[in-house]
């Protein structure tokens, strides 16, 4: 068997013996290193860590979560949230009692005057009224009738009973002159009931007049008469030579 020659590496000579053994090692390192048909080398040791990177672009929004499970206590509350839209109108409540009067305020502009109203015609409104003389003397009781007729108007006066009825109610005028010779009192009655009186004494027996008024308020069938009062005199002069006059009418008529 020859010897191999020796190498000159880097201008050394190197033994054969040494060769054969680097090839032996760099053999196994190669068939170490053999990992599913692949050649890998030997990992290196970790370098330095390199400078950060910039941020990334914002991602898309995420889809919304699943709602979370309720809290085991309900003591716990989490923060106050914003507030919410306003909710629609709620039904009107109930009217609470009135309040106290307040002051009196001060009285107002005078308006304007209204129109004029149209005139009136008195000729469309009856006017009761009636004025009657006596002739015949005396008649028993105390009712004076004056038995001729001088004015009566709606007829509301009767020479038979010596009574003016009313038929139209309101204020009423009356008033009578009446001649006497003696003792004399007069009544002005209504529905029989003196309301005025007059007396007049006349001891010498000469004709004077008794005289006397008053405004009666009536009612539809409410009468009126002149009454004597016999226990104080009732003298009344029946001739040719003075007349005894009874009469009465509407003042005012009573309004609705």
């Amino acid at each position: 068997m020859s010897s191999l020659p020796a190498l000159h590496v880097g201008g050394s000579r190197m033994q054969p013996g040494f060769l054969l053994a680097a090839s032996i090692l760099a053999t196994v390192l190669g068939i170490a290193l053999l990992e599913d048909g692949v050649c890998r080398a030997p990992d290196g040791k970790n370098g330095s860590p390199g400078v950060p990177g910039r941020d990334g672009r914002p991602g898309q929004k995420g889809d919304v979560g699943e709602p979370g499970r309720a809290a085991l206590s309900s003591s716990i509350k989490g923060p106050k949230g914003d507030a919410g839209e306003p909710g629609s109108p709620g039904p009107p409540g109930m009217r609470g009692p009135p309040g106290l009067p307040g002051p009196q305020g001060m009285p107002g502009v005078p308006g304007p005057p209204g129109q004029k109203g149209q005139a009136g015609n008195a000729l469309e409104h009856p006017r009761p009224a009636f004025s009657a003389s006596r002739l015949a003397p005396p008649r028993a009781g105390t009712t004076v009738v004056f038995d001729r007729i001088i004015t009566n108007e709606e007829n509301s006066y009767s020479p038979q009973t010596g009574k003016f009825t009313c038929r139209i109610p309101g204020l009423y005028y009356f008033s009578f002159q009446v001649v006497s010779s003696g003792d004399l009192c007069l009544s002005i009655a209504k529905n029989g009931q003196g309301l005025v009186s007059f007396c007049d004494h006349n001891s010498r027996g000469i004709l004077q007049v008794n005289s006397g008024s008053s405004v009666l308020s009536l009612a539809v069938g409410d009468h009126v008469s002149l009454t004597t009062n016999p226990a104080q005199g009732s003298s009344i002069y029946s001739g040719s030579e003075a007349d005894s006059v009874f009469s009465g009418f509407l003042v005012s008529p009573e309004t609705a």
